[in-house]
Parts: C-alpha cells; structure tokens; sequence
C-alpha cells in the first residue's frame, strides 16, 4: 500500500506529524501550515484511502495506522516528533504513544478523546455504515459534514461546509469510510495512556462541538502528568477552520518549547 504525505518546513525546531482525522485528507491543516513550517519540519500523511495515498483494500485497525506512522518516521530517519491528531487523528495519536512512546517528545489531541466509544456512539457508527452501504459516500458527506461545524459556523460561513463537502464526497471511496468506522467502534479506551504518558499533552476542545461531548473531552484533561488546555468557544469540531488563528497560535505556542 502506498502512503502519500508532505514534507513543509525546514524550521530547527522538533519533527511535527499533523494527522487528518475521519473523512478527511492531509489538506485539512493547510491554514495552520504557513505559520507552522517557519519553526518546526512539517509531515502531514495522507490516511490510506484518503488524498493521493492508496485506497483501503479491507478493514484495518488504528493499531496498523499506527505503524504507518512509525513507517513514515524510519524512512524519514526522524526518532523523535510531536504528533498531533484530529478527532480519528488522535485516536490514532494514541495507538502510537501506546506502543512507542519513546519516539514522542509531545502529543495532541484536536477534537479528540481517549475514551472508548460509548454504546450509543457505536449505534451511532453502525446506522452510519448502513447508510454509506445504502446510499454511498457522497450522500453520507453531505449528510454529516454541516454536524461538524457549530451553529455559529452554520450559519455565518456555510462556504466552509460546501468547501469540505465538495472536496471529500467524491474523493473518498465508501468502503474506506466503512472500514474506519468500524476501527472507531472496536478502539479500546487509551485513557491509561494518558496517564502513562509523562510528557506534555495539549487539548484542543470545541466548546460547540457536536461530534465529542464536552464533559467528556474535559474529563480527560485531568489524566496527564501535564496537559494545556485550550477551549474554542464558538467552535464544533472543525477548529482549523473554524477559528484558524488560535488554532495556530494555540499550536504555536505548544511547539514552541521544541
């Protein structure tokens, strides 16, 4: 399988591994891009199935998604980063600090969470790999992207959502969507990983966000040896875009130390 990612930068400062969370390619990061890659080596991956990386040709782990990761690392003949992860992203964030923790001089989590999948949330995946089945990709994208978004966001810059809708509904195959919804179900709860962990860990939170519940993305915060908190108040999910600057001075500001 190929893996396709990008190399920005040539800052002296630490490695930065920026990952895509679900339904979404390596372009999600492009606003935070410039003011990042003036500092620090910038690799942002294409998940399989998604951008110019190979499609998904069976289920897969976030386990496996992890050594793609490291794979990138060891051609790259990088031993340390800091990773950071959106919403799937950070799952996967944290399938890596479980298993090589060494290689990590910090993590991320943007609009992600540690915790298992509740219940209801895996209901919630499982009507959503129904419907893809029923109806395909471009149908499940337009129906779930504008839930990414705050109600602010909704309504006062709906170009975000057609500009997201319009990249990925016909660029991202069904059966891709299916096998990581079905990785998301089984991941298993990594909150010991962060309480394992003993160096720094940032949280981005969406106070508006609609995807991850906001008692529990603070709940989590209080795991690490070390955590800095960041709550964008009138943001959902998609922080990067929704408020771009401090997303980039948030970042900034973490990797700077690096």
């Amino acid at each position: 399988m190929a893996l396709s990612y990008r190399i920005e930068g040539e800052g002296t400062g630490s490695p930065v591994v920026l990952l895509h969370g679900f339904a979404e390619d390596g372009a999600i990061w492009n606003q935070q891009l410039a003011f990042l890659k003036k500092n620090h080596l910038l690799i942002i991956p294409d998940l399989p199935g998604s951008g110019q990386s190979s499609p998904l040709s069976g289920p897969i782990t976030l386990e496996e998604l992890a050594e793609f990761i490291k794979a990138i690392l060891d051609a790259e003949k990088i031993t340390q980063c800091i990773l950071i992860g959106h919403s799937m992203g950070g799952y996967i964030t944290l399938a890596f600090a479980e298993k090589y923790p060494d290689r990590l001089k910090a993590l991320g989590l943007f609009h992600s969470i540690a915790f298992a999948d509740s219940e209801e949330k895996k209901a919630g995946r499982q009507k959503s790999i129904e419907f893809i089945g029923k109806n395909g990709a471009p149908a499940y994208i337009r129906q779930s992207t504008p839930n990414l978004f705050s109600e602010y966001s909704r309504k006062a810059h709906p170009e975000w959502i057609t500009s997201l809708t319009d990249r990925y509904a016909a660029s991202i195959p069904a059966d891709t969507l299916i096998y990581y919804q079905q990785a998301m179900i089984s991941r298993p709860d990594r909150s010991q990983v962060l309480a394992q962990f003993p160096k720094p860990v940032l949280f981005i939170i969406g106070q508006q966000d609609n995807v991850i519940p906001l008692d529990a993305s603070l709940r989590q915060t209080h795991i690490p040896v070390l955590s800095y908190i960041h709550l964008l108040e009138n943001s959902g999910h998609m922080g990067m875009i929704e408020d771009s600057a401090a997303s980039q001075n948030i970042l900034h500001d973490f990797l700077r130390p690096y």
